[in-house]
């Protein structure tokens, strides 16, 4: 049996232990496998309380069963959930059982999600929206997701390949039927206009610059400087936690070390690395080298020194903004200082006793704003789609560059763009990305 026509089954809850676990079922099997557990099939869409049993018919829990036959329901198929008890004794017995009926199997990553798309529930874009809420870690965030699970790109996207599909009609009428009466001369500028509106639209979406696509990602930070400047200390402060180790000795910090912030709202991943010096140390020279790289590969990059280095000394390149900042102002004798702006911002902090860091990370949620724009209200959130959409556009503009050479050849640049578009909701042509998107998903979803 192919395995799409199987049933599949999976803990769509949190870990164990749980209060309450949350099971799903889906597939053709669903019905038979609730009846031969509850005892009955319960009413559709109805919660109902039952003593689930085993095939030998031993007691497993007292559950809440709710029964969803297809196709309306989350996939499509026929749907079952089970409300059980959170222990790992009970979802070990429950899963024990379902296990035992014939081509009834645990789902793969993301294999909920995948039936419901295959089975018109929600398109590709949708089906990303709903990864990204999943794995959402800021408020932003979530909102961005929301959108996307709504389906507002999807919907444009339909919308945008309908009008390319009218415009594609004139211009096709006008090839196949010139010579009938009854079909007018001059179909051609009606469709260019309707071209025009369309590039239109899809330039303002696509002119978010990737601005979705960055909250979604996040903004990387990396603190770096030469040794024993304080880094992980000024790391474990903004993190309000111990992530990194703290020594008086130069060299402590070897590797990167990562902590994701959630500032104002906006995803920040904050990056603890090896002091950049020159050593004959080969792990500490590891520790450098992949230092100097992320620093490279970040958005922003705060260089951490004190009065016994040179500020601007050993910064290496990069094409983020490097902001300079002074610690161990408590050991100076300096009073309580305010940020200075400039072409190369310069701060002057305590990361020990927190002088300084108010400002720090204001500063920081202030660059957080700029970088982000208005990518909350964005379309766009992977880069996937922002590159279909492009190709889209570009299509068009040849339609309209084209069409002094012959019809055929615009007609030709309306069936690309339509073609992309339809990739784009995952309708036409995307077997090969599927598997890539739908693997990232957490099991049961």
């Amino acid at each position: 049996m192919h395995p799409r026509d199987q049933t599949i089954f999976a803990l769509s809850s949190g870990q164990p232990p749980s209060a309450i676990a949350l099971v799903r079922i889906s597939g053709p099997q669903a019905g038979k496998v609730v009846a031969t557990l509850a005892g009955k099939l319960p009413s559709a869409r109805m919660a109902t309380r039952a003593l689930l049993r085993d095939l030998s018919q031993r007691p497993i829990d007292d559950a809440v069963v709710l029964w969803f036959p297809g196709p309306r329901s989350a996939t499509g198929e026929d749907v079952a959930e089970l409300h059980v008890h959170g222990g790992r004794a009970v979802l070990a017995a429950l899963f024990a059982a379902l296990s035992g009926f014939e081509n009834v199997r645990p789902a793969e990553p993301g294999e909920f999600t995948r039936r419901a798309f295959e089975n018109g529930k929600l398109d590709l874009t949708e089906a990303e929206g709903l990864d990204d809420l999943i794995h959402a870690d800021t408020d932003r965030q979530r909102r961005q997701a929301l959108r996307q699970l709504k389906g507002l790109l999807g919907d444009k996207a339909r919308d945008w390949r309908a009008g390319i599909i009218e415009a594609s009609a004139l211009i096709e009428a006008g090839i196949d039927f010139s010579d009938e009466g009854d079909v007018p001369a001059e179909l051609i500028a009606p469709a260019l206009a309707k071209v025009n509106v369309l590039l239109a639209d899809i330039e303002n979406v696509l002119a978010e610059q990737g601005r979705s696509e960055r909250l979604r990602d996040g903004l990387v930070v990396a603190i770096a400087g030469p040794p024993n400047v304080g880094k992980s200390t000024l790391m474990n402060q903004l993190a309000r936690r111990e992530v990194a180790i703290v020594s008086p000795h130069a060299g402590t910090t070897r590797d990167v070390i990562e902590v994701q912030l959630d500032l104002d709202g906006y995803p920040v991943t904050m990056i603890d690395t090896a002091g950049i010096r020159e050593t004959e140390d080969p792990v500490e020279q590891e520790g450098v080298r992949r230092a100097r790289s992320r620093a490279a590969d970040a958005d922003l990059v705060l260089w951490l020194a004190d009065s016994s280095n040179a500020l601007r000394e050993g910064q290496g390149d990069t094409a983020a903004p490097v902001w300079l900042v002074r610690n161990k102002i408590d050991l100076d004798g300096e009073d309580r200082p305010v940020a200075e702006s400039s072409d190369g911002r310069v701060f002057l902090i305590s990361a020990r006793h927190g002088d300084g860091l108010p400002e720090l990370i204001a500063a920081v949620v202030g660059f957080a704003q700029i970088y982000f724009g208005s990518g909350e209200g964005g379309l766009v959130g992977r880069t996937r789609q922002r590159k279909l959409l492009q190709e889209t556009a570009e299509a068009l503009r040849r339609c309209v560059e084209v069409i002094e050479e012959g019809e055929e050849l615009a007609a030709e640049e309306l069936r690309a763009a339509a073609y992309s578009l339809g990739r784009l909701l995952g309708r036409v042509d995307v077997e090969d990305i599927l598997d890539v998107i739908f693997r990232e998903f957490c099991v049961g979803k």
